[in-house]
């Protein structure tokens, strides 16, 4: 699907921007002109060659330098960063879509490697590897029964696409080990959690984050719910901190119609360059909703603004990040880059979302305690918005610019004020670990069940939900779960139907009591 581009006054490249959990960045075309010679730039380097030449002691000055540029960087604004080059493979794998390696998904449990689930069709699955088992050796490296480093784990289960590794497993479930020859392979890494129909008319997409495959996911699932007879259509970007614009300027152009606009991005010269949708949408006249929190930041909102300035959809939930700054990634020459800030995006009614940073990042990122203590995520009036920054959709609707996208239906955070933990801890990962513990504890009783008598087994007695409160315990975690045994048990229930069933079973359990879901459902009818 190709976008179209009206460029106002000169060509600049496609624009891409990774949204604030990882920095992001923004390419423009390759840049023709240098860096021009100055005093304070002749000032550093000549620093730097007194202390290699001079300096009584010994000194790494790649640490100097390091030192410097993140000193520089935190003068500008809380977007522009430095990654260094121990870094740079990781960030840049995670938003690529995909990484070479075994394929599966493990933690360290107690002294052994713990494979959770191999990921489906992937290499492991294949050389027939399953939930439970213990990997014990990579080739001739010891996994277990010592304390290793995820570096070095990572570096002997990943390699080259073909290289082989073998790996002695135990068995747990059957009390054998064996040896089995796994060939890396290419592993896709979902950005698209899931695709599927709430009821026979309202369809639901999960975007997690917008990768380099997210446009692909996301079309694929689409055609998906049409063919399933889709004539509503939510699309959840809650805690999606952003990533590559152009795949939320891709998706966006399958709800907009022709010559509707998307996104502006103005840099510091002026320079403009507008991006228009195509009329080649997928889904350019069902019902569409959006939903939203505080997390939901950078390609989220352009995503979502789009849409509710071009009054295509619903937005719904809480006001989002407010990240309206474009990133572009500038190599250092030695493995490590930064990613510096050279535009300002704006939405279709011509407004900024980039909320305030003058205070400094530590202010800038602490957003979530100001709005939970101005009581923000409870209540829709206690929202502030500047006068000074209304604008019109095409409708005439009023929104605001200066900090993040109000939503038109506000939802309030899960749970009584004083609540707020409750849900990032059922979220987070102690809760597949406890869950994957009593799984492994009677695997084969587990697996005679199908999802709804897992389901029950869980939701009917207490004995689960105990069992999380004495592992919340022992982790240091006190939390009274008493007077929420219904919201734990729905999430341990649907992490047990994950594991040994996969995604979208899991969904299937969760969005039954999602508050934004149920206002979704209420609004539709």
């Amino acid at each position: 699907m190709r976008i179209k581009k009206i460029y106002l006054p000169v060509i600049i490249a496609t624009a891409i921007a990774v949204g604030v959990l990882i920095g992001g960045y923004l390419n423009f075309s390759a840049p023709t002109a240098t860096f021009s010679s100055n005093a304070s730039k002749n000032k550093l380097n000549k620093l730097l060659d007194f202390i290699n030449n001079e300096y009584v002691d010994e000194v790494n000055t790649d640490s100097i330098v390091d030192i410097t540029v993140n000193g520089i960087l935190e003068k500008l604004d809380p977007h522009s960063v430095y990654i260094a080059k121990n870094e740079f493979e990781a960030i840049s794998q995670s938003m690529k879509g995909d990484f070479v390696g075994i394929g599966v998904n493990f933690y360290t449990y107690k002294d052994s490697v713990a494979v959770i689930k191999p990921i489906a069709g992937g290499p492991s699955e294949r050389a027939g590897i399953k939930a439970g088992d213990r990997i014990l050796f990579a080739g001739n490296t010891k996994l277990f029964g010592r304390k290793i480093s995820n570096d070095t784990l990572f570096s002997k289960l990943k390699g080259e696409v073909g290289s082989n590794v073998e790996l002695t497993i135990y068995r747990k479930s059957e009390n054998k080990k064996f040896k089995v020859k796994v060939t890396r392979d290419v592993v896709p890494i979902k950005s698209v959690d899931v695709a599927l129909m709430l009821d026979n008319q309202t369809g639901y997409i999960k975007i997690n984050r917008f990768a380099e495959t997210t446009y692909d996911e996301f079309h694929k699932g689409l055609l998906q719910l049409k063919a399933a007879g889709v004539q509503q259509l939510i699309v959840d970007v809650r805690n999606n901190g952003g990533g590559y614009m152009e795949k939320a300027v891709e998706i966006a152009d399958e709800f907009l119609k022709d010559k509707e606009q998307i996104v502006k991005i103005k840099n510091r010269k002026g320079t403009e360059e507008v991006t228009y949708a195509t009329s080649k949408g997928a889904f350019e006249n069902g019902k569409l909703y959006m939903l939203i929190d505080e997390n939901s930041a950078s390609a989220s909102e352009i995503l979502a603004g789009a849409i509710q300035d071009d009054d295509r959809g619903i937005i719904v939930g809480r006001r989002s990040f407010g990240k309206g700054l474009v990133q572009r990634e500038m190599p250092l020459g030695d493995g490590s880059a930064v990613r510096l800030t050279v535009a300002r995006y704006y939405t279709p009614s011509g407004r900024s979302i980039q909320k305030p940073y003058n205070k400094g990042a530590d202010d800038y990122f602490s957003d979530f305690e100001k709005r939970f203590e101005s009581g923000e995520l409870y209540a829709f009036d206690s929202i502030k918005v500047a006068d000074s920054l209304k604008f019109k959709t095409k409708k005439g609707k009023i929104v605001y610019g200066g900090g993040g996208i109000i939503p038109d239906i506000f939802v309030p955070l899960e749970g009584k004020h004083g609540d707020e933990a409750l849900t990032m801890i059922m979220q987070s990962g102690i809760v597949s670990y406890f869950v994957f513990e009593e799984v492994d504890k009677n695997r084969k009783e587990f697996e005679k069940l199908n999802a709804v008598q897992v389901e029950e087994k869980i939701r009917n007695t207490d004995y689960y939900f105990n069992g999380f409160r004495k592992h919340l315990s022992k982790s240091g975690l006190i939390f009274n779960l008493e007077k929420h045994q219904d919201v734990v048990k729905q999430y341990l229930a649907a992490e047990f139907v994950r594991q040994l069933f996969n995604e979208q079973k899991y969904y299937q359990i969760i969005l039954k009591q999602d508050p934004m879901i149920k206002a979704v459902l209420s609004a539709k009818k």
